[in-house]
């Protein structure tokens, strides 16, 4: 199984600490940090997608349960007129971030912020989060990642300049989070509140 690189820290941590009480205090301890490790390697795993083709195809940039899609929620979005899709991602997701959309990344923007309950609507303008605005031929879309309670890092592997192609992996999120995608007014949503979706397959919108 494939696993993040930002997990390793933690699996080799936890089995660590389990190799290290069995020697010195007694492996019924040392089997809580295995079971520990193998939630971390549970966490932090990556699996192969296949995306879908289609050039004006927006596809989910995250695993999760869509908290929002239509008109972008009051307060939270960039300057301008926006669509919204928030997905809520579980601890039990798959928290691998994917390029929505292909094209030219314009911009890379870390904000700090709290840590508020990610599905909670405010979470998009106050907690801490990380933007990446990708220029798709003259349309632009803007994919959010938000920490929440458990979520303390966000990792973002890409630059500004970067060529980026939609299903490709981009980053993660720690330990429960919610990614919000800023659509163009003129696209079509294609899913609903409650849907499930899959990172870097299911098919969120199309741009027109």
């Amino acid at each position: 199984m494939r696993l993040d690189s930002a997990g390793l820290p933690f699996i080799g941590g936890a089995l660590a600490l389990a190799f290290v009480s069995g020697a010195t205090i007694g492996w019924s301890l040392a089997l809580l940090f295995v079971v520990l490790g193998l939630f971390f390697a549970f966490f932090f795993r990556d699996p192969d997608r296949a995306p879908p083709s289609g050039p004006d195809q927006v596809l989910s940039p995250a695993d999760g349960r869509v908290l929002v899609a239509g008109p972008a929620v009051p307060g939270t979005p960039p300057p301008g007129e926006w669509l919204q899709v928030s997905i809520f991602l579980s601890p039990l997701d798959v928290h691998v971030n994917r390029i929505p959309a292909s094209g030219l990344v314009t911009r890379v923007a870390h904000t700090p912020g709290k840590f508020l309950p990610a599905y909670r609507h405010d979470a998009g303008s106050t907690n801490e989060r990380c933007e990446l605005w990708i220029d798709h031929y003259g349309q632009t879309i803007v994919a959010r990642q938000i920490v929440g309670v458990l979520a303390r890092r966000l990792v973002c592997r890409v630059q500004p300049g970067a060529a980026v192609r939609a299903g490709d992996r981009f980053g993660i999120m720690k330990f429960g989070s919610r990614m919000d995608v800023f659509l163009p007014s003129t696209a079509t949503i294609l899913v609903e509140i409650g849907d499930r979706v899959c990172g870097g397959e299911t098919v969120i919108a199309v741009l027109h």
